[in-house]
């Protein structure tokens, strides 16, 4: 009885010629590469309850490229009002395929833009010997187009066609089903719009060019918890499977092999919180995954000093004040990322009444050097992590945070660029999101 053998694989993975096949050592390659692609679905940089929904993967995405607050822009003249660059909200399918491949299994190029891939390949095994072998690619992007979009776009692109031999592809058919399995809460509402490539057959989809299709996902605001955040977190999970054509026995792989972490919110704090004055429409939807705030050491970054001094405590923490010989600030990775404090208006004024404190101590009542200093508290006053936190928190460490009196306007202009990143990026307040700072 002839036999097909699928297998799902990481995306670039090379087909086997026809003698590879034949001796076996094809076999064994697609082996060891499907075993490589199994196990962790989940982006390490995931936040929020979807971050504990399946297990993570042990290394970093790729993620977008820095976004530069230096290099002689309007803001850093003066000449305009001093503003975080806007995140990138599209991606081509271009982009996507640069970013994936190996171990990357996810490009994160910004909180609104994100992309997947897999391959799969069957092996076509007839009853006289080898026929031969098949294999097509699914490329999944993510992206919340506009800044007030509560509608989320997920565009999928079958491409990679290739086939060794003449394997009978015009009767395997491929089954994609796409939707949220897991909300939180669980009783939110989801619509549904678009398509996916849902039952076509392998030539089917290799005569489109392109086989592209948008599936939309929107959840409508009112329907979250964490209080006056209104958020709905959730899953979006597709499952793919294949039926073998009739009188071809073997498993045409049904399963879950990759997810995203997509949420809406309707913060007060952050854009389009009255929707235009239409309820319905109120805040917007982005990914659950680690912003990356920016900060540049370049002379023409208006918040160079403040860059200097976080790279000091990444790098050199046995040098900063307070002292403390463990000391290691949060922010750097993604296992110790940074919080938003927003809400608890006393906490953050004790944040900076340490700091202060701090600073008069190590540097000398007079440490702004006639106003022309301010004390730089980093992690940020702005953050859970800031220097109460071990009043707050029973199981952190003492004096694990760094203060140094900077240029007094660039610590001002590194405080508006960290707002206008909130504010871009729908960083909302507690632990259920989390962001790195990356110094270039």
């Amino acid at each position: 009885m002839p036999r097909v053998e699928t297998y799902v694989l990481p995306v670039g993975t090379p087909t086997p010629t026809l003698e590879e096949l034949e001796s076996g050592e094809g076999l064994r390659t697609l082996e060891q590469a499907a075993a490589k692609a199994g196990g962790a679905r989940n982006a390490l940089e995931t936040v929020g309850p979807a971050a504990g929904y399946a297990a993570k993967s042990v290394k970093p995405s790729l993620v977008g490229p820095a976004l530069s607050t230096a290099a002689g822009s309007a803001a850093a003249t003066g000449s305009a009002a001093l503003e975080y660059p806007d995140p990138p909200r599209s991606m081509s399918l271009a982009e996507c395929k640069a970013h994936m491949g190996g171990d990357a299994k996810y490009y994160l190029k910004s909180r609104f833009s994100v992309c997947t891939a897999l391959q799969i390949t069957q092996v076509w095994t007839s009853t006289r010997g080898r026929v031969g072998a098949s294999n097509l690619t699914f490329y999944v992007r993510g992206s919340v187009p506009k800044d007030t979009s509560r509608t989320i776009n997920f565009d999928w692109d079958v491409t990679d066609f290739t086939k060794i031999g003449n394997p009978p592809t015009s009767g395997l058919m491929y089954t994609v089903k796409a939707n949220l399995p897991q909300t939180w809460p669980a009783n939110a509402k989801v619509h549904y719009g678009g398509t996916t490539p849902n039952a076509k057959s392998y030539d089917q989809l290799a005569r489109m060019r392109p086989a592209h299709f948008t599936h939309t996902v929107t959840v409508n605001p009112g329907q979250g918890n964490s209080g006056r955040t209104d958020l709905v977190a959730a899953i979006y999970e597709p499952t793919i499977s294949g039926k073998l054509p009739p009188g071809w026995l073997g498993d045409g792989k049904s399963g879950k092999p990759f997810m995203l972490a997509p949420r809406w919110d309707a913060a007060p704090y952050l854009k389009n919180s009255t929707g235009g004055g239409t309820p319905t429409k109120r805040g917007a939807a982005s990914f659950a995954y680690l912003g990356f705030l920016h900060y540049s050491t370049k002379a023409t970054a208006p918040e160079r000093g403040v860059a200097q001094h976080i790279k000091t405590a990444y790098t050199q923490p046995s040098r900063t004040k307070p002292t403390n010989p463990g000391k290691r600030v949060a922010g750097q990775d993604p296992d110790h990322p940074l919080h938003r404090l927003f809400a608890d208006t006393v906490r953050r004024d004790r944040n900076r009444t340490l700091s202060i404190a701090d600073c008069k101590r190590y540097f000398g009542p007079k440490y702004s050097e006639n106003n022309t200093k301010d004390c730089d508290e980093f992690p940020f006053a702005s953050t859970y992590e800031g220097a109460a936190e071990f009043e707050y928190t029973g199981d952190v460490m003492k004096n694990n945070y760094s203060v140094l009196p900077v240029n007094k306007k660039q610590n001002g202009d590194a405080g508006t660029l960290l707002k206008s990143f909130y504010a871009k990026n729908r960083i909302i307040d507690g632990l259920e999101d989390g962001f790195l700072v990356q110094i270039h």
